[in-house]
């Protein structure tokens, strides 16, 4: 190692490494919401993820043959479907159902409750939160009561379900793979994940009627691209990398950058409309995941 890479650890207290895959879930992520409701103006949700997911899993499973990395057992390919189903079936797949309704800066603004969804779940695990966390809790839940009263997702009740069936099984699937059923090591993993959620998807898209429209529009299959190539094979593996090697605190900390940055985009970019009531419940929502964050470094065994 460098000695300027050992001086960013140092300084840090994390390797080059997941800082960068910090830095890929914070930026990258943030601006993936957008993307999604620009897809979706040609291709419909679940279609749009499960082929997003399938593509970017055959490219990452097939790098990992070509250098030689054995393909996932049995056992392991049915945690990835379990994982998968959770993550990007009910996770991914909500998530695009919910902005056919409601804007992507509101969408995200609630997903910023999944880090104390994960503290909740861990309880099942004897991991009681601290006072400092449970602050953070009570503000998370308070910020999420108030966004739901707006007048984004009192609009849209599909929309608000949709969302939260996709941070409850964003954030089980979040859980289960560190504590349960882990995937295989490395990248393979994660494509087989994506192999996995992606028939999900598919799965899902055909249950529900959809099918490719006969003309699709420049923007959505730019933007298709994206969310595969950033999306998916960038910041979804940092995603999963810094679950495997770093604490869920930490993994799920692009919770309170994504929003901000989704928000910004949505607002400038789409033209969405954001209520001053909606600014404000989702910034106490960033509070909430900020004090649990906070709580959490100060607690030396995690």
């Amino acid at each position: 190692m460098t000695s300027s890479a050992l001086t960013l650890k140092t300084a840090s207290g994390l390797s080059p490494k997941l800082m960068l895959c910090l830095a890929a879930t914070w930026l990258v992520w943030g601006s993936t919401y957008l993307a999604i409701k620009l897809a979706l103006t040609s291709l419909p949700p679940f279609l749009q993820m499960g082929s997003r997911f399938l593509v970017a899993g055959v490219l990452l499973a097939g790098w990992m043959r070509w250098r030689g990395v054995p393909w996932p057992s049995r056992r392991q390919w049915l945690h990835a479907l379990v994982i998968g189903g959770l993550m990007l079936g009910g996770g991914m797949g909500g998530t695009a159902a919910a902005e056919q309704t409601v804007g992507s800066g509101l969408v995200v603004a609630f997903i910023a409750v999944m880090p104390l969804m994960i503290a909740g779940l861990n309880l099942l695990w004897g991991e009681k939160p601290g006072r400092l966390e449970s602050l953070g809790i009570a503000f998370g839940l308070v910020g999420v009561l108030l966004l739901t009263q707006g007048q984004g997702f009192g609009a849209s009740p599909l929309g608000l379900v949709a969302i939260s069936v996709a941070c409850a099984s964003w954030a089980v699937g979040s859980v289960l793979s560190q504590r349960v059923w882990p995937l295989a090591p490395g990248p393979m993993g994660f494509a087989s994940e994506m192999l996995a959620g992606g028939a999900v998807l598919m799965g899902l898209s055909l249950a529900n009627g959809e099918a490719l429209p006969a003309h699709v529009e420049p923007q959505a299959l730019w933007a298709w691209a994206y969310l595969v190539v950033f999306g998916s094979l960038v910041a979804f593996n940092a995603y999963m990398v810094l679950l495997a090697e770093a604490s869920a605190g930490l993994a799920s900390s692009y919770s309170f950058v994504n929003p901000v940055i989704a928000m910004l985009l949505g607002v400038t970019l789409a033209g969405e409309q954001i209520s001053g009531h909606e600014w404000l419940a989702a910034g106490i929502v960033l509070v909430g995941v900020v004090l649990l964050l906070l709580g959490r470094a100060r607690t030396p065994s995690r």
